[in-house]
């Protein structure tokens, strides 16, 4: 049984617990014995069931079991022991509030566990104990936890060391494009859509570039009232080039312009997508592709970005002519907030490369579907078969040589850390490792409540930064204790995947910008710190990026 499976098993036992004590205690309360008791042995039962919950999550991984160990177990105690003891309907009561205080902390806050926490929990069960039982000295009580835990939740904001780094000289220009951001409508399927765009069009202009080449960008906006950006996504610049506001650059207002330059050093599939506002500006539109080649094109090559623009899905279908023996690449690339399923019908194909970089030893696959997380890029290569070839994007033809009769269905996905040739890893050792444990929970440091995605228990602005010196051997530990999926994006370096939930990465180096941490998931990954700057690391679900799930990565 998965990890996720067993935190949904957990949470639904502990939800039966709670109201068991509950609807016990009011039972009882009511005069409804015979009920009262057989309520109360179902809440019993599942009460101590949690225990085989709880011990199964402690062995996945401490972040599972944190707060249901060190909070939850003893007010589950107390529960249990008050209960059978006296046996009342102020006791079963209690039992309720003690379950549900456990249960609250898993739900309002997550990991870590601490002191404040703790006392939020206690200080909630006095509160209702002493309203049930009409009793001062419990209240009193229940406002010195309140108090005590209000100190413990006052912290200082992070420090934030800002440093500044300057756009390094990368000689003339040798491809100049300018983007203009504006306010349009576009055609979808003769549908006209609402949109925001590069020069009037979603996606907008296609970058391609050479090894060597030197790209000038110069971004305008005419009227996108949040502003805009240009964050070249998985494409390694120096950090004054990176596109993130408040942190590389502003935001580029209505009339203004900002103009990026680097050396196109590397070859790949990318993309570019504005940072400013990116939830909503990426969904409304400005986004588009950048494919940098290692040398002049041979054969058949063609850039696939999946989006979805007001409900409706991009690209439209396309065909192209090829023949037989042409070498196809097609470059997938997910522009969306969730995860899409790929299909090559008709033809065995390689997955050459992956996020922009190569694998080593890729083999033949077919019948095999490829899952591209949201930011993430797939280069499938394969030769031109004489029949026609049909690209499917869960289950919709996006692009073909020809008649396709049907999608394919019932394929299994391709697990990349078991495709390819491995190869020794590059270091063993590590100068810095970090753990992101990634959650929801009540964020109470804005203006505002919200139920925030979180970071080790906080929320952006308040997850302190993660610092790292030139050179440094970096190690990530990503746990996912939620029920979503959060792909995962750290700016300016590739990672190198080193395991997935204790499993090592056996086959091809798998060098990513862009993955899926599943519910239960834990990630290792490893990377060298050689790109300095100050570098956005967050879930690339940019709702949840929005929502709080985005921390920094800065050199000193």
């Amino acid at each position: 049984m998965s990890t996720a499976s067993v935190l949904v098993i957990d949470l639904l036992i502990a939800v039966l617990a709670a109201a068991g004590w509950l609807a016990g205690g009011a039972a009882a309360a009511t005069g409804h014995r015979r009920a009262a008791l057989g309520l109360g042995l179902a809440a019993l039962v599942a009460t101590l069931a949690r225990a085989v919950t709880v011990v199964a999550l402690a062995r996945a991984g401490w972040w599972f079991a944190a707060e249901k160990v060190v909070i939850a177990g003893p007010l589950s105690l107390a529960a249990i022991v008050v209960a059978v003891a006296r046996r009342t309907p102020a006791a079963l009561l209690f039992a309720g509030y003690a379950t549900t205080a456990g249960l609250l902390v898993t739900v309002l806050h997550g990991y870590p566990v601490t002191p404040g926490v703790a006392l939020l929990a206690v200080a909630g069960v006095a509160v209702a104990t002493g309203i049930t039982r009409r009793s001062r000295p419990t209240l009193v009580v229940a406002a010195l936890a309140l108090v005590a835990a209000t100190g413990f939740a006052i912290r200082p904001a992070p420090t934030v060391h800002h440093h500044s780094y300057s756009a390094a000289e990368v000689g003339t220009p040798t491809k100049r494009f300018t983007l203009t951001a504006a306010t349009t409508t576009v055609e979808v399927d003769g549908h006209d859509v609402a949109a925001w765009a590069f020069n009037g069009q979603v996606p907008g202009p296609a970058l391609v570039a050479t090894v060597g080449d030197v790209l000038e960008v110069t971004l305008r906006n005419q009227d996108i009232g949040q502003g805009v950006t240009l964050h070249w996504h998985g494409y390694d610049v120096p950090n004054a080039m990176d596109g993130v506001p408040g942190v590389t650059q502003a935001a580029v207002l209505p009339g203004q312009e900002f103009v990026y330059r680097f050396r196109a050093d590397r070859p790949g599939t990318y993309w570019y997508h504005t940072h400013e506002a990116s939830d909503e500006g990426v969904r409304m539109g400005l986004y588009g592709t950048l494919v940098v080649h290692p040398a002049p094109v041979t054969g058949l090559d063609v850039t696939v970005p999946v989006h979805t623009l007001s409900g409706r899905p991009l690209p439209t279908f396309s065909q192209a002519s090829a023949v037989a023996g042409t070498p196809v690449r097609l470059r997938l690339i997910n522009t969306d907030n969730t995860t899409h399923r790929y299909a090559l019908a008709e033809t065995a194909f390689l997955v050459a490369a992956i996020d922009g970089r190569d694998l080593q030893g890729p083999t033949p696959l077919s019948r095999t579907a490829v899952l591209v997380p949201a930011g993430g890029r797939y280069d499938l290569t394969f030769t031109a078969p004489a029949g026609p070839v049909g690209l499917f994007v869960d289950g919709r033809p996006v692009w073909a040589t020809g008649h396709v009769a049907a999608p394919p269905s019932g394929w299994p996905a391709l697990d990349p850390l078991i495709y390819g040739t491995p190869a020794p890893a590059p270091w063993s050792g590590y100068d810095k490792s970090f753990t992101l444990v990634l959650d929801r929970g009540l964020d109470l440091h804005g203006l505002l409540p919200r139920y925030a995605h979180t970071v080790n228990g906080a929320a952006d602005p308040d997850i302190p930064p993660e610092i790292v010196h030139l050179g440094d051997r970096v190690k990530f530990t990503i746990v996912n204790r939620s029920a979503v999926v959060h792909p995962w994006h750290l700016h300016g370096h590739h990672v190198l995947v080193l395991s997935r939930n204790g499993k090592p990465s056996t086959g091809s180096p798998l060098w990513l910008d862009s993955f899926d941490v599943r519910p239960g998931d834990v990630w290792e990954v490893t990377f060298l710190a050689d790109n300095p700057g100050m570098w956005a690391n967050h879930c690339h679900n940019l709702s949840h990026a929005a929502a709080g799930m985005m921390l920094h990565l800065m050199y000193e």
